[in-house]
């Protein structure tokens, strides 16, 4: 279901189920709305009414990629979980980083990311975990094989959300589990997410 467009021209929103982690951002809920009004940019697509998920993101091809998306969730209030360097996570910037959602990981270690996500999940409770795949803004670039393994172990489904950049629309597509094997799965989500995002 999607909410109707305020009086004062907002984009219509998506409206979150009671089963997704949601946050009040308070006045970053408004700079979240007042981003997306601005720069255009609209979100398609409903949000599955689901506590648990992998949000797979994709095309990447610009800095303004985590700019677009973080107006978003805080536009819709959502609790969505990213993975962040562990040196980040000390002091004030550490607090704030943990608030909204971060996880802490060790980028020294070859298959830390994957760990630390897995460990996450295994504890339990509601998780919405994002992630850009292709992990680079190199254009053609593979799908790094970690999302898909991480909702393989926990038995979640993926969400797919791509950024069209020609129509300014972050699409949100329906969720799918993690049945095929990581090689062919992978594959077809990155098929599925090129074939409606358009990048920068």
């Amino acid at each position: 279901m999607t909410a109707p467009s305020p009086s004062d021209s907002r984009p219509a929103l998506p409206v979150p189920g009671p089963d997704v982690p949601r946050r009040h951002y308070g006045v970053l809920r408004h700079a979240g709305l007042g981003w997306l009004r601005a720069s255009g940019w609209r979100i398609e697509g409903e949000i599955p009414d689901l506590s648990r998920v992998v949000v797979a993101v994709a095309p990447h091809s610009s800095n303004w990629d985590f700019v677009h998306a973080v107006a978003a969730v805080f536009a819709l209030g959502l609790r969505v979980s990213f993975i962040g360097k562990h040196t980040l996570f000390r002091g004030p910037l550490g607090r704030f980083m943990a608030w909204l959602g971060g996880i802490p990981v060790d980028r020294s270690r070859p298959d830390g990311v994957v760990e630390a996500v897995q460990a996450r999940f295994a504890r339990g409770g509601p998780l919405w975990f994002g992630v850009a795949p292709e992990g680079t803004r190199r254009t053609g670039a593979p799908f790094k094989t970690g999302f898909y393994r991480v909702a393989q172990a926990a038995g979640v489904p993926i969400v797919p959300v791509y950024l069209d950049y020609r129509s300014r629309v972050i699409g949100i597509l329906p969720p799918r589990m993690p049945w095929q094997p990581v090689d062919e799965g992978v594959a077809a989500i990155r098929e599925q997410l090129l074939a409606h995002g358009k990048r920068r």
